[in-house]
Formats: structure tokens, sequence, C-alpha cells
């Protein structure tokens, strides 16, 4: 299976950075052949440029592929996203689309997150196809590094999925099969005072001070409640079993340092547990912040969502899961856990849609979107072989 690795090569020298949706084409081109040339039938599906504005307006100009190949009726189905994010700074082992390989490690933007996993897909489907295999299905899409509606949310809503149960190759770790992960709801607090110059604060209404007031209550009171909460599900780090909800991580406000703001406005990034319901989650916070407005006197506070995301879940016992867990021990000769990812992935568009997903995919995790990013290569070898094991009914 060092298939896979030659592979993983080809791919991570094609630089599908995201945003804003770079060398999609190339991409799918190689990937539609490859896959033709085994004997699959192959479906590439452009998403309309209309729905990909309504994500990202700086993407809309880039042209957006969905690769689907069939063969049979299927029972299983594979996916993978083929974009990256962008490469950053700090590269130190290897140019981020330049792959290198160092002992057990393949260096690359995206050789973890997840063109590991595709390629996993990939030399396993051919190598399946060669001993006969003849149902089974795999789509590679793009867009999961901007939400993923404009690819396995197209899919699935709009182009469809044959098999009854879907394998994700996310990058979990060979050992490790992701049973689930969290949701999220995203808010913007802006906190509405008076601008005036700084040498006059007492004509104005500081906006910041405001939200201040607001964040502490947030912190001193909501928080402690939010984080007793505790999943009843195993995860990779014990602390992933709480809810969280994290403040700060994105703030707007004044321009200049002799202004009294008149406007500030502060994130919140609330992270549900597939325990919880994500809808009495978003109220909770709605109600906390506008039973905390009435205190702030003359403020006016304003909360808007911009983001929500589904938990996703499998039961661990769940058929699928138990037959992954077979091809596991098969190829790798241990036993993996069955946890729930702390992060979002693709699988909620696939559970929404009534479809059972486990997600299982080479590692280690902790390298995605990192500079000088990594994948175990004897990982990605492994995971071909219980891909290709599926493919073929063992």
């Amino acid at each position: 299976m060092e298939r896979a690795v030659e592979i993983l090569s080809h791919i991570i020298r094609i630089p599908t950075v995201n945003p804003p949706g770079r060398e999609y084409g190339t991409f799918v081109d190689y990937a539609e052949k490859l896959l033709r040339n085994v004997g699959m039938d192959v479906e590439v599906v452009e998403v309309p440029r209309h729905e990909v504005a309504r994500v990202c307006d700086e993407c809309a100009d880039y042209p957006r592929y969905i690769v689907v190949a069939r063969i049979g009726e299927p029972r299983l189905h594979f996916n993978g996203h083929y974009d990256v994010v962008p490469p950053g700074q700090g590269w130190t082992v290897t140019d981020p689309f330049t792959p290198r390989i160092a002992g057990n490690r393949l260096y690359g933007r995206g050789a973890q997150d997840m063109k590991g996993g595709v390629a996993a897909i990939l030399a396993a489907a051919e190598e399946a196809l060669r001993q006969g295999a003849s149902d089974f299905e795999i789509s590679l899409v793009p867009d999961e590094e901007i939400g993923g509606e404009t690819g396995a949310g197209y899919l699935v809503r709009n182009v469809g999925v044959r098999a009854p149960w879907a394998i994700i190759a996310e990058g979990s770790g060979y050992d490790n099969i992701w049973i689930g992960h969290k949701g999220l709801v995203w808010f913007m607090v802006e906190v509405y005072g008076k601008q005036v110059h700084g040498s006059v604060p007492w004509l104005g209404l500081n906006a910041f001070e405001g939200a201040v007031k607001l964040a502490s209550r947030i912190i001193g009171e909501l928080k402690p409640r939010i984080e007793s909460r505790i999943s009843k599900y195993d995860y990779d780090d014990p602390n992933g079993k709480r809810a969280t909800i994290n403040i700060g991580g994105e703030v707007r406000g004044s321009v200049k340092t002799n202004v009294v703001p008149g406007f500030f406005a502060f994130s919140i990034d609330r992270r549900v547990l597939p325990d919880e319901d994500l809808d009495a989650a978003r109220r909770e916070i709605e109600d906390f912040v506008a039973e905390a407005s009435k205190g702030l006197g003359d403020y006016k506070v304003e909360l808007r969502v911009t983001n929500v995301a589904d938990a996703a879940l499998i039961d661990p016992t769940h058929p699928l899961v138990e037959r992954l867990a077979g091809a596991v021990r098969e190829a790798t000769g241990s036993e993996p856990r069955r946890t729930v990812c702390i992060g979002g992935l693709d699988a909620r568009f696939f559970v929404k849609a009534g479809i059972p997903t486990a997600t299982y995919g080479p590692g280690p995790m902790y390298t995605a979107h990192t500079p000088d990013e990594y994948v175990y290569i004897d990982q990605v070898v492994a995971v071909s072989k219980v891909f290709r094991n599926l493919m073929l009914g063992r």
C-alpha cells in the first residue's frame, strides 16, 4: 500500500488553498482520471457560484467541484475533503507544497488535514477493485475549511449519497474512531454607547466599559454553569468532555486612543456537546445576555448569531462502528478507541440526512493547520488497508 504515499505526495503538490479555493480543478482532474482508470463510474458536479457567494464572497470566482465515484450498488460511502488552509508562516522542514519524507513522517500542507485520508481512500479503491470489489462509493468535496456547506453539505442535499453508511477519512489517528463531534453556536455581542472626544469622557458613554461589565457577568455567572456539563462519551482529551464557552476571540471597537468608543463588540464561541440540545444552548445565551443587559443603564446591546453547526453522533456500538473496528483490528492488530472529536467535522451533514457516519483516518491530529504539518506514513498505509478491506466486504 505504499501507493497511498505516492498519491499523497502528488496531491500535496496541488495547492488547493481555501479560501479562496485555488487549484480545485487540477485536483479534481487528477482524482477523476485515477478513479475512471480503475473502473469506477465518476460524476463531477460543479457547485453553483451563487451558493458559494452566500458563504464566502472572495471565493465566488473560484469554481467548486464535487467528485462522486461509484461501483455497483454501494454499501459503504467513503468521503474526504480536498481543500487545505493557507500555509501561513513558520515552515522550517519544507516548502508547504513540496512533500518531504523524513523517517515515518511526510510533511506538507494538508498532509494530515486531510489529504492523508484522501490518499488512503484512493489507494484503497485501486487495490480493492483489482481484487474484485464491486459495491462502494467515494465522494471528494471542497470547502470543509470554510464550513462545508458548499462541499459535503451540497453533496448530501443536492447530489445524493446512495450507500446507507458513511466513513469520513479525517485524521482521527489509526487507533481511534471518532463516533461524533461537538456542535457550535457563535455570537457577536454588540454594545452601543456614545462616542465623544477622549478629553471629555463625561459627555459620552464608553461602550468598551459596558462590554467589560457584560463580559464579566458572562465569565462569572454563565461560564461556570455551562462548563459544569460533562458528556457521557469518551474524548481524545478528557478536558473535551466539558461543554465550553470562549469569549473575545474576535473583538471590534474604536479606532483611536483619544476617542471614547461609542461601539464595542466581542464574540462568543459556544461548543455544544452531542448530549446537549443546540437550540437550548443558543436560547440560554440569548436569555442571559438579554437579562444581564438590563443592568447596564443607557447602553444598548444587540446579540447576533454568526454561525451554527450541529453536533453529530453515532452509537459506539452501531454496526458501522463495529464493522470499522473489526477492520482496524485486522489491519493493525489493535483495538481502536471510540471517541468524540472536540472540533467540528463534515459528519454532521451526513448524520442530519439520516446516514450513520463514523470518522477514521491517519494522524496525528494535532499537526492540522500548523507550520510543518505532517502525517505518519505508517498510519496512511494502515488506514488504506482498513479501507481496502471494507471495500472488499471483509
